[in-house]
């Protein structure tokens, strides 16, 4: 890990009721670890009465079928390359394994984490990790994640 810490996020994303949609992705590079720094979800909904959205940081064996997503760079005076990549626009879901991290989360409001020092989540090399929610109701989604290589 060279201290390359980089930015994923993409404009809203309109989830349909009671279906699984995976936001983002980040896919590790070949032999290259990922630490995941923090991550965040953020709705749009307008109803005080809706249920939360399940919302999951999850690994992930396939990009689905979806469009890439360019990674940003916290620092750009930094001359390497950032050598991730990200998948987003998710038409087909990816295969899910294991969950790595849960919460339910209001559709007015959003949730973000930034894990402690010496506790983010790893990516191993050339491993996928995704954020993806399932609403009760249609409401719109913003996802990030900042994770360092």
């Amino acid at each position: 890990m060279a201290d390359q810490i980089f930015t994923l996020q993409d404009s809203e994303v309109a989830l349909v009721a009671a279906t699984a949609k995976t936001i983002i992705q980040t896919v590790a590079p070949t032999n290259h670890r990922q630490k995941i720094l923090g991550w965040g979800v953020f709705f749009d909904g307008t109803s005080v009465t809706a249920e939360p959205v399940q919302v999951e940081l999850i690994r992930q064996s396939t990009a689905g079928t979806s469009a890439a997503l360019t990674p940003v760079k916290d620092d750009d005076s930094l001359a390497e390359s950032i050598l991730s990549t990200a998948r987003k626009t998710f038409s087909v879901e990816p295969t899910s394994t294991d969950i790595i991290d849960v919460v339910e989360v209001h559709p007015q409001q959003g949730y973000e984490i930034m894990y402690p020092l010496g506790q983010e989540k790893k990516v191993g090399g050339g491993d996928r990790v995704g954020i993806r929610c399932t609403a009760p109701a249609g409401v719109n989604v913003r996802a990030k994640m900042r994770i360092e290589e």
